[in-house]
């Protein structure tokens, strides 16, 4: 098998695994938390009668033993039939449709501020010298500590005090197409994310500022513009670029405590009414969408971190022939 094939399957492989463990938690995790059928019935107080009940249990399959409940719900995710919702009555690729293109966007938006605002962290840090570039570094290493520890629903509570009820400059909550609606919430995100990332880019950034291939480019005569966009800026850069799956992870968990905070449409606010619903269907097609979508971006930046750093490519073409090797010999 190819190098480059015997990569991409290794890649599918975990994320096959991944999906089925998030299924597999989230499936018993739910049952165990009470009947489903309360949903199906209307909520709590449904007041359906015996024959009621027994239909519902048929029609749903829930009358069937447990195990056997969870490998139909197995193939659902496997043939990509997430069933339907048992609160909403209906299809849940449909809902789950509906709602992506919102968390999607709030997540890409929060990531890309986060990468703004930790290069720009790490770079007026590292270029500081002298007692005020340690007075600077002292002041951007305490916000950096201070922005990756702050809970997001109490940022997202403080932005709304100061910026919506206070001095009216932005709105409390966030719709479909409303542009100014979207500011706060992606800084809610943002801000923790861009606190990571800048504390590893600002490390690596100072190594790389002081490595040989820096020092070499300097005494052929390169200015230190050339220097820090040529080689130093994406040698840093390769330790946060590892981490943009995380972030990316993170900030999809993130967007519903967001979403629910900021009344904003989204699989966040879908995931917390199936979860209190005891949706079954609904709660494992989000979770299970957010998994692939997690496992997808993973790999898009592992890719990215190989194209971008040459002796990562040469480290796993030599590790994928070592097997190939050891057959022949």
């Amino acid at each position: 098998m190819l190098p480059a094939a015997r990569w991409i399957a290794a890649r599918i492989g975990r994320a096959v695994l991944v999906v089925w463990l998030v299924a597999t938690i989230v499936f018993f995790a739910l049952r165990s938390s009470g009947d489903p059928l309360e949903a199906i019935l209307g909520g709590p107080g449904s007041q359906a009668g015996p024959d009621a009940v027994a239909a519902a249990r048929e029609t749903y399959g829930l009358d069937a033993p447990l195990a056997w409940q969870y490998l139909v719900q197995l193939w659902r995710i496997a043939t990509l039939q997430l069933g339907d919702s048992y609160a909403r009555r209906q299809p849940v690729e449909e809902l789950i449709a509906a709602q992506l293109p919102g968390t999607l966007l709030l997540a890409v938006l929060a990531l890309a501020l986060a990468w703004v605002l930790a290069v720009a962290g790490a770079t007026i840090a590292a270029s500081s010298r002298g007692r005020a570039g340690r007075a600077v570094n002292a002041v951007i290493g305490g916000t950096e500590i201070v922005s990756t520890v702050m809970p997001q629903f109490w940022l997202g509570a403080v932005l709304i005090l100061v910026f919506a009820s206070t001095m009216r400059w932005l709105p409390a909550t966030s719709q479909p197409g409303d542009t100014a609606g979207l500011v706060l919430p992606v800084i809610t995100l943002a801000v923790p994310i861009a606190g990571f990332l800048a504390q590893v880019s600002r490390d690596a950034l100072t190594e790389a500022d002081a490595a040989p291939f820096a020092l070499t480019s300097r005494a052929r005569g390169a200015g230190e513009t050339r220097v820090f966009l040529r080689h130093t800026l994406r040698h840093a850069a390769l330790p946060a670029l590892a981490l943009s799956g995380w972030a990316f992870g993170n900030l999809l968990s993130g967007a519903v405590v967001v979403e629910v905070l900021f009344a904003r449409p989204g699989l966040g606010r879908l995931l917390q009414e199936g979860a209190l619903a005891r949706d079954v269907p609904l709660v494992i097609g989000v979770v299970t969408v957010v998994a692939v979508l997690y496992v997808a971006v993973i790999i898009v930046s592992d890719a990215l971190e190989l194209a971008v750093d040459p002796r990562l490519r040469r480290a796993k073409r030599q590790s994928l022939a070592v097997p190939e090797t050891a057959v022949g010999s």
